[in-house]
């Protein structure tokens, strides 16, 4: 792995920088783990169109990566993680978490299995320290893959198509599944996985291929509406799916400094992850003794009258007692609603009017609206076409 003199770059580029500057019209940039991303290209609302309407790409290089491989690496995995690894066969994904000793939530992310013994975790955050101190005993090797793997999301209604164009055979790819490809002189990897709640791939190659692949794509996307999309749209799809993202829905144990923010999967809604007869794993007493006792928080989904967006507002019972918080929210286009997800005391859940405290920014002066919320099943949007097998011709 090169050394990097990261004091000297206060941001670092992903392989496809030279493809996202050249298209960033607005110049609108953000930190995602010491790289530079795009927040927005040149319209949001034609954006988060595309991901629903025609297709998408969005650069993952930053997301964090971690190879998992030797003989231990099963067991390891399954004492690391709340979900079973040894039912993930070879070539599958699937969406997992791990948490500390106390059953709180350190961060969630994908696992993929390369391998018998290989697999790679995907995430928000940098748990290199605690992968590494997890591993004690199991005959296991952990390695940060992050600069090695140049990453591309495909998403949206037409990416299946664009795929097929570009010379790739996907259309026995079922949901969390990958499947390998030649590339130029190297290698494809694609997995039927995205972050929009929509149809949609994630590409995974070396840094040396990433603009091929970036053109390859738009050539073959450019009647089928491909465009790059920054991360202000993925956040509107991701609400749309009922996602939850690290440091925006939770804040990972590792980093909380306040007690009473610290948060479980249960707590979060993850606890259909949980694989209770696996054998041991880390957090598993603490979060088999909240199961039994109940948990005083509950993550939801809300439908908010207006078309104000709530970020950030607080709950509240009978317009003054605060129940909870919104973490996340949005005027859906897709769905002409105002949605939220929310963290909120469980005892407030059944026969309490919800109301959510939103400050609307009208004309330099801030308008207090005082509005009803309801509790609604998440995802808000879950469209057949993410799981059809093989993907429509749209």
């Amino acid at each position: 792995m090169t050394t990097l003199r990261h004091f000297e770059t206060p941001l670092l580029k992903t392989s496809f920088h030279p493809r996202t500057e050249a298209a960033n019209k607005l110049w609108s940039w953000g930190n995602w783990g010491g790289y530079t991303t795009a927040l927005t290209f040149e319209d949001l609302s034609m954006e988060h169109s595309a991901i629903r309407n025609t297709a998408t790409v969005y650069d993952l290089c930053p997301m964090i990566k971690y190879r998992v491989e030797g003989p231990d690496a099963t067991a390891y995995l399954n004492r690391l993680t709340i979900r079973n690894a040894a039912k993930l066969s070879v070539g599958g994904v699937h969406y997992t978490a791990w948490v500390n000793d106390a059953g709180h939530l350190l961060d969630d992310g994908t696992l993929f299995r390369l391998a018998q013994d290989r697999y790679r975790i995907c995430c928000q955050e940098r748990h290199l320290n605690w992968l590494l101190d997890s591993g004690h005993g199991f005959d296991v090797t952990i390695t940060e893959e992050t600069e090695e793997i140049a990453a591309l999301s495909l998403q949206g209604p037409t990416s299946a198509e664009i795929l097929r164009l570009g010379g790739f055979g996907i259309d026995g790819l079922k949901p969390y599944r990958m499947a390998e490809f030649a590339l130029g002189d190297g290698w494809l990897m694609i997995s039927r996985t995205g972050f929009t709640g929509d149809l949609g791939y994630e590409l995974w190659t070396t840094p040396d291929q990433a603009l091929a692949l970036w053109d390859r794509l738009f050539a073959a996307g450019a009647l089928h509406g491909l465009r790059p999309i920054g991360s202000d749209a993925l956040n509107i799809a991701r609400l749309e799916a009922g996602f939850v993202i690290t440091g925006l829905d939770f804040t990972p144990a590792d980093t909380c400094l306040r007690e009473d923010r610290l948060r479980s999967p249960l707590e979060l809604g993850l606890g259909w992850l949980i694989d209770w007869d696996k054998g041991h794993f880390t957090g598993k007493a603490a979060l088999h003794k909240q199961r039994a006792t109940g948990t005083k928080w509950s993550f939801v989904g809300l439908e908010i009258d207006g078309n104000i967006s709530a970020e950030g507002a607080i709950l509240y019972h009978d317009r003054k007692h605060e129940i909870g918080v919104i973490t996340g929210a949005c005027w859906s286009p897709i769905l002409k609603k105002n949605i939220a997800l929310a963290q909120i005391l469980t005892k407030h859940l059944a026969g309490v009017n919800i109301w959510t405290e939103i400050y609307a920014l009208r004309e330099l002066h801030y308008e207090k609206l005082m509005m009803v919320a309801r509790v609604v099943d998440r995802p808000f949007f879950n469209p057949d076409r993410r799981r059809a097998t093989p993907p429509g011709r749209f």
